[in-house]
């Protein structure tokens, strides 16, 4: 194959197919190339694409039957955990029953297959319909480049040229670093291990069990016992007819305290609530994956250079400052976004850094960059041992006794509070956490 490309995008997940579907629809011709047998085939993410972008790339998806996602989120719950007790924050609302929702749980393997099957539809009805490719099974060896400027893809023995390439490689850096955008790996300090189990329940008893009506559902985050003293959280996702339960563990952490993805994830399990919670469910699925950890200090050095864009988790888009895990929408806006930014290069024959610097300054414009510039202290904060041990013993402790009654004279919350305090922390380092807190949120 000769003929120049457009663009080259290399991987098929949230991002690359997001870049290639806005591609397909401004007539531009390209090579979307994926690692695994179809796209999503090595995604084993299942969580909350938040946002309302997923509208804007395939409009009334929630008309559809089987529209690739399982369930609209309008119930939100985050929850906090000692050894014996959980107490959440819990929040449900009619109004995110509205379209577009707000956010859709989705299992990433079934999710961008059908993703991709949208591109193929634009692709078809595109000027280039026999010359722009979805071709899986592919694995890229390098970015070709002629003084310091992308032109194409070596894959084995084949080249394929292009005026530009858009890396949405995820997490792995391989051709990030390959074309001097990123020195070394991510260090493993700044990188967490997502394990997941997909369970799965009659659909009656699992809609009964979450309190779900038609499709609606409910996102858990977890802090505290969830991880057995190690740093990150847990996670509880409802799905059509199974839940998605897991973890993200700091591999580092786990590493020094000589833990197993595996045993922290039965440790979870093993809490009481949790144990009710799973009860008659049936795994039907177990995966892990290396996920960053969002801190802004290990993004690339820079996110473009000539011929080159980087989008989704190649680029370090992801955060979770608290109150939700954002990344599949950061990877579908840069996908949008780059691929526009492509589009201005091709009109002005120009796709030099000097053009594709508008991708860098879109992101800034937008939520994307904003989030993570702004919720950086709060990223920090998250990962401190405070927040997943002290913090979650104290209030669980609180609550065991605020909802005890017995035959004794009941104390005043302000004097259990207190003493819940004293037993698991300190005045000086609540305040200290909570100047932080009020800071960073």
């Amino acid at each position: 194959m000769d003929e120049k490309f457009d663009c080259i995008i290399v991987g098929a997940g949230i991002a690359g197919l997001a870049a290639a579907m806005i591609l397909a629809r401004n007539n531009m011709k390209f090579l979307l190339i994926e690692k695994g047998e179809f796209a999503g085939s090595k995604n084993v993410s299942g969580g909350v694409l938040w946002g309302s972008d997923l509208a804007k790339l395939v409009p009334e998806y929630w008309k559809e039957e089987d529209g690739g996602w399982e369930r609209f989120i309008n119930h939100r719950r985050l929850t906090f955990m000692d050894d014996q007790s959980t107490f959440s924050i819990d929040f449900k609302s009619s109004h995110f029953n509205e379209t577009p929702y707000s956010g859709v749980v989705v299992l990433r393997s079934k999710f961008d297959r059908w993703l991709a099957g949208k591109v193929q539809d634009a692709i078809d009805n595109s000027d280039y319909a026999m010359e722009s490719f979805i071709a899986t099974n592919i694995k890229v060896d390098e970015v070709l480049m002629e003084e310091d400027k992308a032109v194409g893809i070596r894959t084995g023995d084949e080249e394929f040229h292009a005026d530009s390439v858009i890396i949405a490689e995820g997490v792995n850096n391989l051709l990030t670093r390959h074309v001097g955008l990123q020195d070394d790996y991510v260090p493993a300090d700044h990188m967490l291990t997502g394990i997941k189990e997909v369970i799965r329940y009659d659909q009656k008893v699992l809609e009964d069990r979450f309190q779900l009506d038609g499709l609606s559902g409910m996102s858990n985050e977890f802090v505290g016992f969830a991880t057995d003293g190690v740093e990150g959280g847990g996670f509880l996702y409802t799905n059509r007819d199974t839940i998605s339960l897991g973890l993200v563990a700091g591999i580092k952490d786990m590493r020094e305290k000589e833990k197993s993805p595996h045993d922290i994830l039965n440790h979870f399990k093993n809490h009481p609530v949790i144990q009710d919670t799973i009860k008659g469910g049936e795994v039907v699925e177990y995966s892990a994956h290396v996920v960053s950890s969002g801190d802004k200090r290990v993004m690339p050095k820079e996110l473009y250079k000539d011929g080159i864009l980087l989008c989704g988790e190649a680029a370090n888009l992801l955060m979770n400052a608290g109150k939700a895990i954002q990344g599949m929408d950061y990877a579908m806006r840069s996908g949008i976004l780059g691929a526009e930014t492509i589009i201005k290069a091709k009109e002005k024959g120009d796709y030099s850094s000097n053009t594709l610097k508008e991708y860098k300054k879109a992101l800034e414009d937008s939520y994307v960059l904003k989030d993570i510039n702004n919720f950086q202290d709060a990223v920090h904060m998250l990962h401190s041992p405070q927040m997943y041990q002290d913090v979650p013993n104290l209030i669980c402790d609180f609550g065991r006794k605020f909802f005890t009654i017995d035959d004794e004279p009941t104390k005043k919350s302000r004097k259990l509070m207190s003493e819940s305090i004293k037993k698991h922390s300190s005045y000086w380092d609540l305040m200290k956490l909570g100047f932080k807190g009020a800071k960073s949120l």
